[in-house]
């Protein structure tokens, strides 16, 4: 009997190991896939756009061009994340 409980016991650890591991790894899977540049670039350009967008509107046209290519930029630096995510780039 005590040597079925023995079993029992390495079983469910085993079994927590198994559970623990894959955690971890999730973890580390995530932690890989942060992009901390790219975040702070985005946050810069929102910055960016938020100056551009309570600046005065004499500028011959080149206020408005300016934020399109910030949101341009926003765009692509998301679309970059998202493709350093979905291909395990770091």
């Amino acid at each position: 009997m005590i040597q079925n409980t023995s079993r029992r016991e390495l079983l469910k650890l085993a079994a927590a190991g198994a559970v623990t591991a894959s955690a971890v790894a999730a973890s580390a899977s995530a932690a890989q896939a942060y992009q901390g540049n790219m975040e702070r670039a985005i946050s810069a350009l929102y910055d960016a756009l938020g100056s551009l967008k309570e600046a005065t509107p004499n500028k011959g046209g080149h206020r408005e061009t300016a934020m399109q290519l910030v949101e341009q930029a926003i765009s692509q630096v998301q679309a970059g994340i998202q493709y350093a995510n979905e291909h395990g780039g770091g």
